[in-house]
């Protein structure tokens, strides 16, 4: 709230692109943030111009990507913002045909990914189509190689999947050879594709727990891990 109060004192000429986007939507930085599943920080971060804070310029782009979308921004308003001409729409005599039909292709491929989808869940395609989307999912990352530098770096990495980050904070021992991802009952398969997503770690059962959804990231030393 006190970073989009002083964003709204500011002179709109001061303002970034993406911060006078979201004051035009009348959004404050936790909401909009909450829109595009990313952390407060990762929003002040991309209308500040600070990519550098993001673990790599691919978690930046992807961030930057699911900002733009839930502000609505579409190809006219991207071109204005960055100074590219905007020609007004053509008249098109078939516009309605063209939309009618488009409509009509866009139902069509919905009730076959839709049949697939009822039809093929035993398939991996069909069952990580039945997973939770990232930002339904709590993860703890907890540092068990002793470097809670690289520990928060490895959270930022998950954060930029769209997780959200519960806990950053120490294991109960530093002596945890490589990454492990751990998963309750039933979440074995969010935790491989989270493993997967990190391109590192293995997938391990915790011995407890109740909730399938939740998962538990354990660092290891930086030089054995992401």
């Amino acid at each position: 709230m006190e970073l989009a109060k002083s964003l709204e004192g500011l002179p709109a000429e001061q303002r970034s692109a993406l911060a006078a986007l979201r004051l035009q939507r009348k959004l404050t930085v936790d909401e909009a943030a909450k829109r595009a599943a990313l952390w407060p920080d990762q929003v002040e971060w991309l209308e500040e111009g600070r990519l550098y804070r993001f673990p790599s310029s691919e978690a930046a782009v992807l961030a930057l990507l699911r900002y733009a979308t839930s502000l609505g921004v579409d190809q006219r308003e991207a071109r204005r913002l960055s100074g590219l001409p905007v020609e007004p729409p053509p008249r098109r005599p078939f516009g309605r045909w063209i939309a009618g039909g488009a409509a009509a292709v866009l139902l069509a491929v919905l009730a076959t990914a839709l049949a697939f989808a009822l039809g093929g869940t035993d398939s991996p395609a069909g069952k990580a189509a039945t997973l939770p989307p990232p930002w339904r999912v709590p993860v703890d990352v907890l540092n068990g190689g002793g470097d809670i530098n690289f520990t928060r770096q490895l959270a930022s990495k998950v954060g930029s999947f769209g997780y959200r980050i519960e806990h950053v904070t120490r294991a109960g021992r530093f002596d945890y050879r490589g990454t492990v991802v751990y998963f309750e009952p039933g979440g074995e398969a969010l935790a491989r594709r989270l493993s997967s997503q990190l391109g590192c770690g293995t997938v391990s059962p915790l011995p407890a727990g109740k909730n399938p959804r939740r998962l538990v990231v354990i660092a290891g030393p930086p030089t054995a891990a992401c």
